[in-house]
């Protein structure tokens, strides 16, 4: 069982990730951190309750379009090129590329056209709340690193497009990281 300040780090996490209402949130919490013993329950429901407050208070102040929203729009328009891009696709790099495989596959796999593959992982994502930007990785369906480096360069242009600040040395072996990107995803409403 863990402790209340390894829930409070993972409740803002969650919080601010967009992802989840505070229901969502709160069952997610009290399961991996707490095993459910129930007697965290009132402590917990009221800071998820106070970490939604500050993350409502903190939406007001949003541009209308995000960088998460602008991420989202790249994320399409890297499909049509034919690129798949996932969103939170696992923990690690080693559960991103399994997860973006699995959706290659749900896609069509080889039918489906997708010649690379772009995701960023909930790693990347909590780094991008803490205000360090954001780390995409990216590669050729095939695994050759020549054809991933063009997949990177293609990457990049488009995230140039998209108005991000682009960092990459040109190497496939290094994932392209989005300067200065803002987490600013506006999640579900609900109570808790």
């Amino acid at each position: 069982m863990g402790s209340r300040s390894e829930a409070k780090a993972r409740i803002r996490y969650e919080v601010w990730s967009g992802e989840y209402d505070p229901g969502e949130v709160f069952i997610i919490i009290d399961e991996e951190v707490f095993d459910s013993d129930g007697e965290h329950d009132d402590w917990l429901r009221t800071t998820i309750r106070k970490e939604f407050q500050k993350k409502r208070a903190a939406e007001r102040t949003w541009p209308k379009v995000t960088d998460y929203d602008r991420l989202d729009q790249l994320f399409s328009a890297l499909r049509e090129q034919g690129i798949l891009a996932v969103h939170d696709a696992g923990y690690t790099q080693s559960e991103g590329w399994e997860d973006a495989f699995e959706v290659y596959r749900d896609e069509g796999g080889k039918r489906s056209g997708i010649t690379g593959l772009c995701f960023h992982t909930t790693q990347d994502m909590e780094s991008a709340i803490d205000g360090d930007g954001l780390w995409l990785a990216y590669g050729h369906i095939s695994g050759d690193g020549r054809k991933g480096v063009v997949i990177g360069r293609r990457l990049r242009a488009s995230c140039e497009e998209f108005g991000f600040a682009v960092e990459w040395n040109g190497s496939v072996k290094t994932r392209i990281l989005l300067k200065g990107f803002r987490w600013q995803r506006r999640g579900p409403k609900g109570r808790l």
